[in-house]
């Protein structure tokens, strides 16, 4: 595996650098002076998710789109414009959603990929202002800026193949996403550096499966911000659709969610729970994407149960 490398950044790369504040539950910053798309993102964030059942796939598509602090950073800027502009990648999110919805899942819409897009760059700057380079840095000499092209496209992409079918979708979103990121990258690569951010979007893509040893940072960084997904609201339609199994129960168990900078490691994430049922999201799915990967060692997480007293979440359990 690829070694994160620790170095001073590159002179010009300070519109990338980590700010401090913590996220909201859509992965935006407080203060950041949302505007109403994100300020709706937020909501639909908080509610689980938008509502595609009574729309056309027209109108809930017109209704798709991602936003994100870009800090003066061209390239995410072109290719944010760029993904908003293409209704082929904004139907693979509608679609994502509908079969989340077949199957009584939790949001996997442009409202899921908004959130892991804008905790992705949290990361990402966050490790930057620790002076830990990504792959794009350390490996191809390229700038912070691409690395951070390379974990939106990431963010932005790696359920795509949730319009296909939930089993397997890290795959299908590799042969979806291979072909469309060629025209999303026109204007902003040349070659050979297209392909190269383009292989290492693809890495980041297929690394974000449970077992799918990223070895860049980057990917790792996607993989980690997918697991972060998980506060209030964000996986309420399993416990409503009366699911009350340990993956549910647990993901009710989370309310809030908060990435700031560390004193020990340049990540600390704090995750409140409602109910210690919440321990086995944190373990069984968040600590099993930072294990092995090139943020171990760089993340500290902090799990707390609010309050003297445990919510109830199970009104009975029957076999």
């Amino acid at each position: 595996m690829a070694k994160a490398s620790k170095k001073s950044a590159k002179k010009g790369d300070g519109p990338s650098a980590g700010t401090k504040g913590e996220l909201t539950a859509a992965g935006m910053k407080k203060g950041d002076g949302t505007s109403p798309e994100l300020e709706r993102a937020a909501s639909e964030a908080r509610d689980g998710g938008p509502d595609t059942s009574r729309r056309t796939p027209k109108e809930a598509v017109a209704e798709a789109s991602v936003h994100a602090p870009t800090r003066g950073n061209r390239k995410l800027e072109q290719f944010l414009d760029a993904v908003n502009d293409d209704e082929r990648v904004r139907a693979w999110w509608y679609m994502a959603q509908v079969t989340s919805n077949r199957l009584g899942m939790s949001d996997h819409s442009w409202v899921h990929v908004q959130v892991v897009l804008n905790i992705a760059l949290r990361l990402l700057r966050l490790l930057a202002k620790a002076d830990i380079e990504p792959a794009m840095v350390s490996q191809h000499q390229m700038r912070q800026r691409d690395a951070e092209v390379v974990v939106a496209a990431g963010a932005l992409l790696h359920d795509a193949g949730m319009s296909i079918h939930r089993a397997d979708h890290e795959d299908y979103s590799l042969f979806l996403v291979a072909d469309r990121l060629d025209p999303l990258l026109d204007g902003i690569y040349k070659e050979p550096e297209k392909t190269v951010v383009i292989s290492e979007v693809l890495h980041a893509v297929i690394g974000h499966r449970r077992r799918g040893e990223p070895y860049t940072l980057e990917a790792g960084v996607v993989r980690v911000a997918d697991a972060l997904d998980m506060a209030q609201g964000r996986s309420r339609l399993p416990i409503e659709g009366g699911q009350y199994g340990i993956h549910a129960l647990s993901a009710a168990a989370i309310d809030e969610v908060r990435i700031d900078a560390g004193a020990d490691r340049p990540v600390k994430i704090e995750i409140e729970m409602n109910n210690s049922a919440g321990v086995f999201q944190v373990d069984d799915l968040l600590a099993t994407k930072i294990r092995g990967t090139p943020l171990e060692g760089y993340v500290e997480v902090i799990a707390e149960v609010a309050g003297e007293t445990e919510k109830r979440l199970l009104p009975s359990f029957r076999i």
